[in-house]
């Protein structure tokens, strides 16, 4: 997800804290373009085993043994999941471990967490969708859905995978005046780390990510909420549009959730 930004130069920008540096935003493969369309204003104020850096075959839905009640769609309770998006939602706990299923698929030049039981379980070109209703489901759909803002299709992403109303038009107008990030090249140096849910409960959750900071011995967080909504995860932005939130820059992992065996 996160490449080595630009070279210094003389504004004093590379002076401050890395998540503050423009440079290094718009590097950043999942800050790309939400901490840009935030401002400066705003950011004050598998185990890894199969690397699918070419994209590879998509994963294929598994059958689920979950019930109605536990697959339910969101408001009113009634179930609304779309057709081929069953799982198996019975565990709530927070996660402690990602999924054993785990893999990273290309998405553009960057790598995004998949798996075959949590999710996605579809891909519509760049909407990736079908998640478990728990917590590690919305883990999976705030990586998806965020990473998927910064390329080519991204309106189809909003559209579809971004809760209507004021946050979602504010995003789409700061976005459109943003270029898209290249989806060919060599996946970027850096990415995604490790992650921990701040918040759950079956209508709203909010994840944290840790993301490494290409050429140094340095983590970045960022935290992001997601809604259940048409019997999915959706992305949830403040009503200004902004996305992220709790920025800032750690040294390790501890304390989180990581991308590793």
């Amino acid at each position: 997800m996160l490449n080595s930004g630009r070279s210094q130069g003389g504004s004093g920008e590379w002076e401050q804290p890395f998540w503050q540096q423009r440079g290094w935003i718009l590097s950043a493969g999942f800050l790309l373009v939400l901490l840009v369309l935030a401002g400066f204003t705003m950011l004050s104020g598998g185990d890894g085993k199969s690397a699918n850096a070419s994209g590879g075959a998509d994963p294929t839905p598994a059958p689920s043994a979950s019930s109605d009640a536990n697959s339910g769609g969101g408001s009113g309770g009634s179930d609304t999941r779309p057709a081929g998006c069953r799982t198996d939602d019975s565990d709530q706990a927070k996660p402690t471990a990602a999924p054993k299923d785990f893999t990273w698929k290309a998405n553009g030049t960057g790598l995004v967490p998949v798996s075959k039981t949590v999710g996605p379980l579809k891909y519509d070109g760049p909407v990736w969708s079908c998640f478990a209703h728990t917590p590690m489901g919305a883990v999976m759909a705030a990586h998806a859905i965020t990473d998927h803002l910064s390329y080519q299709g991204w309106r189809q992403v909003v559209d579809q995978q971004v809760v209507p109303g004021a946050g979602r038009e504010a995003l789409i107008r700061s976005r459109s005046a943003e270029g898209d990030k290249p989806t060919s090249g060599k996946p970027d140096a850096g990415g995604y780390a490790g992650f921990t849910v701040l918040s759950y409960d079956k209508e709203k959750t909010t994840v944290m990510f840790v993301v490494r900071v290409p050429g140094k011995d340095a983590y970045g967080t960022a935290s992001v909420t997601v809604q259940w909504r048409d019997g999915d995860w959706k992305l949830a932005p403040d009503a200004d549009g902004t996305v992220y939130s709790g920025m800032s820059q750690i040294s390790g992992t501890d304390g989180f959730v990581t991308w590793e065996a």
